[in-house]
This record gives C-alpha cells, sequence and structure tokens, in this order.
C-alpha cells in the first residue's frame, strides 16, 4: 500500500518545503501541494522540484493557486473565491504521495475548515519544528491536536541544534524523531540528496 505523508509545520516558514524536498527525494515519491497561497512565479511545488534528483517523483498541479502571499481564507477573498473543501481531491497515482500544507495546522481556509481538515485519517504526519521562544508550545500544541484525532506522528527538526528543546519535546510527545536539518549554508540537489539518504531508513518504516 502507497505512502500518504502530510507535512505540516507548528508556524510559517520554519521549513516545510526544504523538509517536503527531502522526504520526496528519500521515497522518490510524488509531491502535491493543495493551496499555494503567493509566489506563484516561482512555487513550493516549483522549489521541491527543483531540490530533487530522482527521475520517478511526479508534481503534481495545486487545487487552488492564490495569488497573495497571506492565509488562504483571506488570499481567496482578495481573488473573489472561497475554498472548498470537496474541490481538493488527491491526484492519482501509484506512488507513495508527500502532501504539503500551509502554515500550521489550523491555518483557516474558510470560515468552517483549517489545514487540519485537509489530513485523511489514513495519512502519517510528519511535524517540522524549528527553535524560537515559544516553539515548544507550538510544537506540543500541534502534536496534541494531531495525537488526539489519532493519527501517526513523527518529528523532523530543523535549524542549529537546540538540545533543551528537543529533547523536552522528545519526552512530552513520545514521537519519532526522523532526524534534524541542519542550517545549511544552502541547499540544492546534492544537500537534498544527503539528507535523503541520512533519513530514508526512518521514513521507509513510517
Amino acid at each position: 500500500m502507497n505512502k500518504k505523508i502530510f507535512v505540516t509545520g507548528i508556524g510559517t516558514e520554519v521549513g516545510k518545503t526544504i523538509a517536503s524536498a527531502i522526504v520526496v527525494e528519500s521515497l522518490q515519491a510524488d509531491y502535491f501541494k493543495p493551496i499555494q497561497a503567493g509566489d506563484l512565479e516561482y512555487s513550493d511545488t516549483d522549489k521541491v522540484q527543483e531540490l530533487v534528483s530522482n527521475s520517478k517523483s511526479k508534481f503534481h498541479s495545486n487545487s487552488y493557486a492564490l495569488k497573495t502571499p497571506m492565509s488562504p481564507h483571506a488570499a481567496a477573498e482578495i481573488d473573489q473565491i472561497s475554498i472548498e473543501i470537496d474541490k481538493i481531491t488527491l491526484p492519482k497515482t501509484n506512488n507513495d504521495l508527500i502532501i504539503e500544507g500551509a502554515g500550521g495546522l489550523l491555518v483557516p481556509l474558510n470560515n468552517n475548515n483549517t489545514i487540519l481538515d485537509l489530513i485523511q485519517s489514513d495519512y502519517h504526519v510528519i511535524v517540522v519544528s524549528r527553535h524560537y521562544l515559544g516553539s515548544i508550545n507550538h510544537t506540543l500544541m500541534t502534536i496534541q491536536i494531531l495525537k488526539e484525532k489519532g493519527y501517526n506522528v513523527s518529528i523532523i527538526f530543523n535549524g542549529a541544534a537546540h538540545k533543551t528543546t528537543e529533547s523536552i519535546i522528545k519526552k512530552m510527545t513520545g514521537v519519532p524523531v526522523i532526524g534534524r536539518i541542519d542550517n545549511e549554508p544552502y541547499f540544492d540537489k546534492m544537500v537534498v540528496s544527503e539528507y535523503a539518504e541520512l533519513f530514508r531508513d526512518q521514513l521507509k518504516s513510517l
């Protein structure tokens, strides 16, 4: 059975797209970003595709491509549309599929739905956590919500090591840690490929 892995973060700009590229490369999986808000000329799909080396992965079109880099509900309002959950359908593929969210779990899509509503019961969820003042709280809340909903959850830490932060998150959540992405001077196909190799055993066991 093919894996479906949803990559979310504890907030915006925590490294979901780089983490997604590494997971895509590691599993030679397909990639799907249901909602892109802003940066349409160089989208997250473009960035992931640029960082992936293998020829098996396919990159699927967004269900919604919104012009403004804002919360999806607000970006959709500017575009004079409303995001409808039932119009966000998974691409058909016989491959593993990596699905990247937008912002954190409770980012609103419309008046009733959030990113959390995109996560189906059979998905494994990877939470990308980056250290900053308040990140422990954001990480624990994100993982608690997911665990209460019954999802299988793993963590990828992104950024410089912060032992006290990482150790308390591990102890209090009890969820597996796939690894940590360091503050690299740059990310290209080679760097992503190295992390893909590093994380492969953990990812294959999800």
